[in-house]
């Protein structure tokens, strides 16, 4: 167990966690503006992009860049300036520090280290989006973004399907028609979800509508810019669900092939592992062997 006391004089510097804006610099706060100016040293998460936000408010501390391919030899040399006694802030491309960038581990090393660190509040996407969204905004999961491929995907929609807060996303625009389909398959066509685009910017944009709907609407649409998006919460979940198979194993693989339109070899491995069976068992009985 430890104790933090942010604003007792310490031996050490501080790392401060400081918000920058999502596309609206106007949404940037004074005391994230003079944090800036009064630290040592700025880890930023792309220099380039960060040092056009610095340029606009006229602050002159200098960046080091800190991101997922260098954060690992990073992080010793931060913390030996901070022990030390120089002060750091960290910043992201946008939004919070240590939401879906390396943030969190420099975090974790300087609480182990017994390093102060000081969040500053600001803006965040997931939470900006959520409260315009019209879903239920508490309670709610932030996952972020989604596994890649769309089997792993899939997987992880079937873990959510029954949580009954509102789920919030961020997803590339290249990528949410495809997220949308894998949604609207195991969810269900008729869930409510809430695609947020371009959000704080001139062309923010909310489209609301069911898995369906919005699915539709991509179809016809081409997708730009960053965004986020929130699914409604089950609120009818049915735990004990998953467990309403058929009684054949063999129809079994069948439906899911069908649902799925996945080979025999898929649904089978999909069959043994919902069912908690052994592999060799389900394809045994699809063959009729």
């Amino acid at each position: 167990m430890e104790t933090q006391k942010s604003y007792e004089t310490h031996q050490s510097g501080t790392l401060y966690l400081v918000p920058t804006p999502i596309g609206n610099l106007g949404d940037m706060t004074y005391r994230a503006v003079e944090t800036l100016k009064e630290v040592d040293w700025i880890a930023s998460e792309d220099t380039r992009n960060t040092q056009k936000l610095l340029n606009h408010f006229e602050i002159t501390t200098s960046q080091i860049s800190y991101h997922e391919h260098n954060s690992t030899e990073r992080i010793p040399h931060f913390i030996d300036m901070l022990e030390k006694g120089a002060n750091m802030a960290q910043v992201s491309d946008a939004g919070m520090p240590s939401i879906s960038d390396p943030g969190h581990d420099l975090v974790v090393a300087c609480i182990e280290a017994g390093i102060p660190v000081v969040p500053l509040p600001g803006a965040n996407a997931g939470v900006t989006a959520l409260i315009a969204s019209g879903l239920n905004p508490q309670p709610f999961t932030f996952i972020g973004f989604l596994k890649r491929k769309k089997k792993d995907q899939k997987e992880q929609w079937e873990q959510l399907k029954n949580k009954e807060e509102t789920l919030i996303f961020y997803e590339s625009p290249y990528r949410i028609k495809e997220t949308i389909a894998n949604l609207g398959s195991v969810l269900g066509a008729d869930r409510q979800v809430v695609i947020c685009r371009e959000l704080t910017k001139r062309y923010e944009e909310f489209i609301r509508g069911t898995a369906a709907e919005v699915l539709d609407w991509l179809d016809q649409t081409e997708v730009k810019g960053e965004i986020c998006f929130m699914v409604a919460g089950n609120d009818e979940p049915e735990e004990e669900k998953t467990h309403f198979f058929p009684e054949d194993l063999k129809e079994h693989v069948e439906q899911v092939m069908a649902f799925e339109n996945s080979t025999a070899k898929d649904a089978i491995k999909h069959v043994a592992k919902i069912r908690q069976l052994k592999k060799q068992d389900v394809y045994q009985a699809y063959h009729e062997l």
